[in-house]
């Protein structure tokens, strides 16, 4: 069943059902074309309460089905968004102005892995023995040796508030491993590009997913939000999105004892030593360019580079922006597609031009593009700001769009120094020819991850934050273990 009605109104998704919004509906814009995607449901308070009250009904028979009967949805479940690849990519390059490779490749397809992944995460052994103890006799009784199993629990109820950059792979990215490990969740996806999420939605239903386990729940203000976070029923809250939010809703699951995993902003710094492979390096540095439009945490948009390379790096930097061509995201030669939003792109205009203010020097970009077909649409140029200091705010706040801001440094220790001088800690990088040296580094670096050579990621390594860049820590099993509390089951041998 759809819950798409007539005339492309979305539904809520509620304890199994297509349910009519109290709220009507708000439109989806394409920000590439500004016309409208379709309409998605604005839910109530009460309406929210529904959805994590049903994911409370459901809890116990999820919690107690056989993991391989879990592992066999989540199975179906990818085979259906994979069967209906092109048309889960069109809406997602529709709603979150994806190129056509990326809505294929990196939402559509991670999103399907992603439930694939955690199909067999299902099967992974929940239960670990303790090496066992020996007791003397005592107040706690006899003598004795004593076993113990630490025992993965489902969490509870979870809602996952998920972020505008990748309708899919986001998504996915939480609901899979809570499903695996027998939560049920309530899904409050970004009001920019919700629609993907619905159609996630409905090859869950189609896979076998009963009726409760997964509620999907919208709204274009924060209200939605709110509801989904501070609802009773709700036992944990997985987000993904800014550090200034997930500051809030760390304080609501704070004053309720929540558990809670959040990947916040980044601010990556990409540490290029006088050694370094300057082509590599510019080549991992420019996807902050073309990626997302820059529009991802883990980018590496803070450059800090030995001063004997510093202008050589530059003009490579320079030259891969220019070499970018920008515009209709569906055209097959463009890289660079727009941000989400006219609001996003006039702040990320806005830091441009505090830049200038600062004393930074644009060496590229940093002007609206102009050409066929940009007369609409929410595209900012690929951007490169040299002269730069580590106490200005475009080099210590999160600009999320295409924007690389460049610092010099001299030494190895004011290379370190630097890096660590920022709020954020989500993933750094290293480039250095010799690679016993850049691991030396990166294990000095106050970040969740640090990338060798490389802006590459392994999907089963952990992910996550230091500092305000997060909580917590998932991917691979790792997921499994954030959506899990630990039981001790203690017996005398």
């Amino acid at each position: 069943m759809s819950g798409e009605g007539r005339r492309g109104r979305q539904g809520l998704f509620i304890g199994g059902r297509w349910t009519e919004p109290d709220h009507g509906h708000y439109e989806v814009v394409n920000p590439a074309t500004e016309e409208a995607v379709g309409l998605a449901p604005e839910a109530s308070r009460e309406q929210v309460y529904a959805a994590a009250a049903a994911a409370r009904e459901a809890l116990d028979g999820w919690s107690r089905t056989r993991p391989e009967e879990r592992a066999a949805i989540l199975d179906r479940a990818a085979d259906l968004m994979l069967r209906d690849l092109p048309a889960h990519a069109a809406l997602a390059q529709a709603e979150s102005g994806a190129t056509t490779g990326t809505a294929r490749g990196m939402q559509v397809a991670v999103g399907a892995a992603r439930f694939r992944r955690y199909a067999r995460g299902a099967l992974e052994p929940a239960e670990e023995p303790v090496p066992p103890q020996i007791n003397e006799a005592g107040p706690m009784g006899r003598a004795g040796v004593f076993g113990a199993l630490a025992v993965r629990q489902p969490v509870g109820v979870v809602t996952c508030v998920t972020s505008y950059n990748n309708p899919w792979a986001n998504p996915a990215g939480k609901i899979a491993p809570a499903l695996a490990m027998g939560n049920t969740v309530v899904v409050k996806p970004a009001p920019q590009d919700p629609l993907s999420v619905y159609r996630m939605a409905e090859a869950l239903q189609a896979a076998g997913v009963p009726a409760g386990v997964v509620n999907v729940v919208t709204g274009s203000g924060p209200g939605t939000g709110e509801a989904a976070v501070d609802s009773p029923d709700v036992d944990m809250v997985s987000f993904t999105g800014s550090t200034a939010v997930g500051r809030r809703i760390g304080e609501v699951c704070g004053h309720a004892m929540k558990r809670q995993l959040m990947e916040l902003g980044g601010k990556g710094a990409a540490l290029v030593l006088e050694d370094a492979d300057l082509d590599s390096a510019a080549a991992g540095i420019g996807t902050t360019f073309s990626f997302y439009s820059g529009q991802i945490c883990t980018a590496p948009t803070r450059v800090l580079v030995q001063r004997r390379v510093h202008d050589a790096l530059l003009g490579r930097l320079a030259a891969y922006a220019k070499r970018l061509t920008v515009g209709d995201p569906t055209d097959r030669g463009t890289v660079v597609g727009p941000v989400i939003s006219a609001a996003h792109r006039d702040r990320v205009e806005s830091y441009l031009e505090l830049g200038r203010k600062e004393g930074a020097r644009i060496v590229t970009g940093g002007e609206r593009p102009a050409g066929p077909g940009l007369d609409r649409g929410f595209y900012v140029a690929p951007t490169l700001l040299a002269d730069c200091t580590n106490d200005m705010r475009v080099v210590r706040e999160e600009i999320f769009g295409p924007v690389v801001v460049v610092v010099p440094f001299d030494d190895e220790e004011e290379g370190i120094a630097l890096a660590n001088d920022s709020d954020y800690g989500l993933i750094d990088y290293v480039w250095s020819s010799d690679v016993a040296r850049a691991f030396r580094i990166a294990r000095r670096l106050r970040a969740g991850g640090v990338g060798v050579n490389t802006v590459g990621r392994n999907m089963e390594a952990p992910f996550g934050g230091f500092k305000k860049s997060g909580v917590g820590r998932d991917v691979g099993s790792y997921a499994l273990h954030a959506y899990s509390e630990l039981q001790a089951i203690v017996w005398p041998g």
